[in-house]
């Protein structure tokens, strides 16, 4: 065992880069929840948004348009998820269980021709003088622009939740979806834009993983990471600032738990690999202890079905 063979800086550094998949899918889920809207399927957006935008990337040659198409691949087979459950008012939970399935059989199929193939290069962004900080430059200013992205949405979606007039409407739609519709809001266009930019997000965080994460294309690549995303949104209470800690945390462990393995720690491999999940497991046991802070930051109308004609 040679635990000086794991370098700090690059530790921290590696720690914000495995963060941001599962960050920009909690953020994304945490927006659609907020609207009252339960969906389960954040798996299946994920793993959809990873191969649209490896093999759009692969085709063009261009990141960009990968992350854009993956971001849409998302999106879109979101508003599958709207359709289904905002206007034939299908269940929320089983309808988001079969997204995932769908999205995962959907992937493994159109990633058979893409397997073994290398996708073009993600820059990092050139912040000049900033990169040059001794230590922080290398922890926090040499990363691609998504990394920074994922961030600014976290302060994005905290401030319009909190001060605009837009988040008000949001929050008021989760809270009670009746009353919302009782003063004249669109409750049903509302919620399917929240979905769209959930599954967006997700895409978005599915393309991360294959474009630049782990910069190749496997079947079943996203191994969870859309549940955790999900775990990480009940972790955080519904808060965005919290969201961004437990995204954080699972990206530290996972990438702790990679480096251990690296210097040989005399722990089975087996262990180190599952050691993510179960502190995920373990911080919601902590978090669901206190039943009634849980229910009190929960929207009120979270899962259920809204009838217009009540």
């Amino acid at each position: 065992m040679d635990l000086s063979a794991i370098n700090p800086l690059v530790l921290m550094a590696s720690i914000m880069v495995a963060a941001t998949p599962i960050l920009l899918a909690a953020i994304g889920e945490l927006v659609v929840e907020k609207a009252g809207v339960l969906n389960l399927g954040v798996e299946g957006m994920m793993i959809t948004g990873a191969i649209c935008g490896f093999a759009i990337a692969v085709e063009t040659g261009s990141p960009t348009i990968g992350f854009l198409a993956a971001m849409a691949g998302g999106a879109i087979l979101s508003l599958v998820f709207g359709f289904l459950t905002q206007v034939l008012m299908s269940n929320q939970v089983a309808t988001g269980l079969a997204l995932t399935l769908f999205g995962l059989g959907l992937s493994a199929l159109m990633g058979q021709s893409y397997v073994g193939v290398k996708p073009p290069a993600t820059d990092k962004l050139d912040l000049g003088p900033l990169a040059d900080i001794p230590v922080l430059g290398r922890v926090l200013f040499q990363h691609d622009l998504v990394v920074y992205l994922s961030l600014a949405l976290v302060l994005v979606v905290w401030a319009v939740l909190k001060y605009s007039r837009a988040g008000l409407i949001l929050r008021a739609v989760g809270e009670n979806h009746d009353a919302a519709h009782a003063l004249g809001y669109k409750v049903i266009r509302i919620r399917l834009m929240a979905i769209a930019f959930g599954g967006a997000c997700a895409g978005l965080g599915g393309a991360y993983l294959s474009l630049v994460r782990v910069p190749q294309w496997t079947e079943g690549m996203t191994a969870g990471a859309g549940w955790i995303a999900l775990a990480i949104v009940v972790f955080a209470s519904w808060k965005p600032g919290r969201a961004l800690l437990g995204a954080y945390l699972f990206g530290g462990v996972t990438v702790l738990q990679l480096n251990l393995q690296a210097a040989g720690v005399a722990v089975p491999v087996e262990y180190l690999s599952m050691s993510p999940y179960l502190i995920t497991i373990l911080v919601l046991v902590i978090m669901s202890a206190d039943r009634s802070r849980a229910a009190l930051n929960a929207p009120a109308s979270l899962g259920r079905i809204f009838h217009a004609s009540n």
